[in-house]
Parts: C-alpha cells; structure tokens; sequence
C-alpha cells in the first residue's frame, strides 16, 4: 500500500483484533484473550523493570557525586549517557521490531539493559562507568517501543488507548522500585558497596526473558503484513519515513516527544539531587518523597490513558501539559514546609510523568505497520536524543543558577514545545485505527 494513502487507510475486517471489549472501566482489559492477558504483564513487567533500571542511577547520584568527587556537570553527563546511546540504541530496535518482529526486538532489549545494569554495579572509575551506562542505553530504548507497538497491534482501537496508557504506567511502578531499592540499600548497606547493591539489582529484567520465549508471539496484523515489511525493509526503512507523506507526521512526532521527554526525564533525573542538596533532606526521606511522586505519576499514567480515549488523543495532551507547567512552577518556586512539598509531589507525577500516557498510542496510530515500529521508535529515540541534552544541560545550569531554577527553565521550555507539537498534530482519537 502506498504511503501516500495512509492517512485514511485502515486495518481491514480480516486483520480486527479478536479481543472483545467487556464492561465497565476494566472491560479492555477482560476482553483479552489468555495468551493476550500474558502479552500486556510481559510487556508491563519489561517497561517497569526497564523504567528501574534507568531511573536506579538518579537516587546514586549524590553518592558518586561524593564518592568519586565530581561536579553536576560531570554527573550530568554521566546521566545522559544512557539517553544519549537510547537515541540510537531505540530506532535501531524499532528497525528490528518491523524487520523480524516485535517479539524478538523486545527480547534483544532486556539481555542489554538488564545485563549492563548489572555490570555497572563492578565499576571502578567514572569511565567504566561511562561505558557500562552508554551500552545500556541502546537496550532502554527500545523496550519501551516494541511494548508499545505490540500492545497496540494487538487490542481494539476503542480501547488502545487505555491498553497502551495502562502499560506505560509500568514507568511509574519501575520507578517505585529504584525509590524503594536505591533508599534500603543505601540505608542498611556500608556506602561504599550500597551504590553497586543498587546497580547489580538491574539483574532482575532478565528473568522476564523466560516467560516472553514461551508464552508471547507476534501480533496478527504483523505476521499479515510482515512479508510486505521485510520487503519494505530491505529496501529503504530509514528512507520511508522521512517521504513527503510521512514526513510532517514523523517531525511533529519526534518534537512531542522531545517535549515529553526532556520535562519527564530532567524531573526523574534531578529531583532526588534537588530534595538531597537544595532541600537538605536525608537519603531516606527523598525516597519516600519520590515514591509519593511515582504514586502521583502511576495514577497519571492511568488517567491518560482512560481520557485519552474519553476526550481524543490532543485534549488529552494539553490537559496534563497545562497542570504539568502549574504545579512545577509551584513545587519549585514556593518556600513550602516539608510536608506541603511531600503532598506536592503526588500531582507532580501525575501530570509531568503522566503526559507518557498518551504518547504510544498517539504515535502507533500515526504509522502504517510496515514502518509502525521504526517510525514510533525514531520519534521517541530522536526526542531522547534532546531530552539527553536537557538533562546535562540542567546540570550546567545548576553550577550558576542551582538546580532547581535550571530544572525549572529547562522543564517549561520543553512544554512549550509539546504545546507546539500538539496543536498541528492530526487528532487520530476519533476513529483509532492504525494504518496498515
């Protein structure tokens, strides 16, 4: 089918999903089949383990700040390096994803990440470290991806948004668990062996790997069009997004996530710095004020993805962008008591973490299936690509203007640009279809 046509081109009758929506707000979910159910928690548990292993490194950086005696810049950079090999590490899998399936994209994804998680916890100088953090980044961003697209190839167009949204919740349950492993071990383990405790729990995703090769396969829509998708891969894969017909589609796309991103991961990444060295709280209270945070987010992720469907994919955006620009601006400029700023961080989460909610199902239906997976995958990897950028550049910020007011500008200048992104982008909430 020609690119040019995707825009009113649909999955045709033979290719409906076989899922058959039961009632009320879980009813997407009952509607699933038994291998289907097992397909959303093995995509949950990657994105959630996935979302761990990343975000474990946020909580360490005060420790390896001090143990190994480096600046905020230095520690910026050493965060960024995950996001920056993710840029290429997550179209790299997407390019996988359409070339031999989602499935086996999504494995290759897990050995990386949970294995190089892992290693970096026996590193001896902030350059192993360096490295260990770089390679784990091309496994981190393409988990995300292949669940998504998998996810939403797999349920009915009434209800990928809340599908989709519900698995991205497993951000915020990964979260949660960096949170709670980062602030036990740090608290009854020695300082010089919790920051590598905390590292080699990353060990965990690789577990999943077991259930995945037994129980999950690929999407029907896939295996109808896979020969045409080999083919088209064969050809030009990286040329076709970029055609006249998908070009304003892939841009747009990449400038939403870039928004998303920057704002999510700079928050994720500087908010445990900013409690420890702005706020002056212990290790162990800035656990307790993240988790409040990712519970905050989890139900954001939720909420999206229930009113992405209720209201369209665009209202949705707006909603939560408009509340994410509110409540940072208050949670880092108000000299609130430390109970207010615990309370605080539950609609922090909710709106800049839940804005994740709508991004998957947005961008799987902007795609045909021959390209669905490099195409939403080139969107989040290229936004990740600036979002790295933003996380260092808070970092550089911070040296003249502390961390709080960099995270702040840097956060409200990447919500401009989903404002941007979302107005000229094409609403798809009405019909939901994906492209075939």
């Amino acid at each position: 089918m020609p690119l040019a046509n995707v825009e009113t081109s649909a999955i045709p009758a033979t290719s409906a999903p076989r899922t058959k929506p039961g009632a009320g707000p879980l009813g997407w979910y009952t509607g699933l089949s038994k291998v289907e159910k097992i397909t959303f928690w093995s995509c949950y548990g990657g994105v959630a383990l996935d979302a761990m292993d990343l975000r474990i490194f946020s909580f360490l950086i005060p420790v390896l700040m001090k143990a190994w005696h480096v600046a905020p810049a230095q520690a910026g950079l050493l965060g960024s390096a995950a996001l920056y090999a993710a840029a290429a590490g997550g179209w790299m899998t997407g390019l996988l994803g359409d070339w031999f399936g989602r499935v086996k994209a999504m494995q290759f994804t897990i050995v990386i990440y949970s294995l190089f998680t892992f290693l970096s916890g026996f590193a001896t100088s902030y350059e192993q470290l360096f490295i260990c953090r770089t390679i784990q980044g091309f496994g981190f961003g393409g988990e995300i991806t292949a669940g998504v697209v998998l996810m939403a190839e797999i349920v009915g167009h009434r209800n990928r948004g809340r599908a989709v949204g519900c698995l991205q919740s497993g951000v915020a349950v990964g979260w949660a668990l960096a949170a709670i492993i980062a602030s036990v071990a740090i608290a009854l383990l020695p300082e010089s062996i919790a920051w590598r405790a905390v590292f080699w729990s990353g060990i965990l995703p690789g577990l999943l790997l077991i259930v995945i090769r037994r129980h999950v396969d690929e999407p029907a829509i896939y295996k109808e069009c896979r020969e045409q998708a080999i083919e088209r891969a064969a050809r030009m894969k990286i040329h076709d997004i970029f055609r006249p017909a998908i070009l304003r589609r892939t841009t747009l796309s990449t400038v939403l996530a870039l928004g998303v991103q920057t704002s999510g991961l700079g928050i994720s990444t500087w908010l445990p710095a900013y409690l420890t060295l702005s706020r002056h709280l212990s290790h162990g209270a800035t656990g307790l004020y993240v988790i409040v945070l990712t519970a905050g987010a989890f139900f954001g992720y939720i909420g999206s993805a229930y009113l992405s469907d209720r209201w369209g994919r665009r209202p949705n955006f707006l909603v939560y962008v408009t509340g994410s620009i509110a409540i940072l601006a208050i949670y880092l400029c108000l000299p609130m008591p430390g109970w207010a700023l615990l309370v605080a961080g539950f609609p922090l989460g909710f709106f800049s973490q839940g804005l994740y909610g709508g991004m998957g199902t947005f961008f799987s239906e902007l795609f045909p299936t021959a390209i669905r997976a490099s195409g939403t995958s080139f969107a989040y990897s290229a936004g990740r690509l600036g979002a790295a950028s933003g996380v260092a550049l808070v970092g550089a910020l911070a040296h003249g203007v502390g961390i709080g007011a960099a995270l702040l500008w840097v956060c409200l200048a990447s919500y401009v640009l989903v404002l941007i992104a979302t107005i000229l982008l094409p609403e798809t909430g009405r019909n939901g279809r994906l492209a075939h």
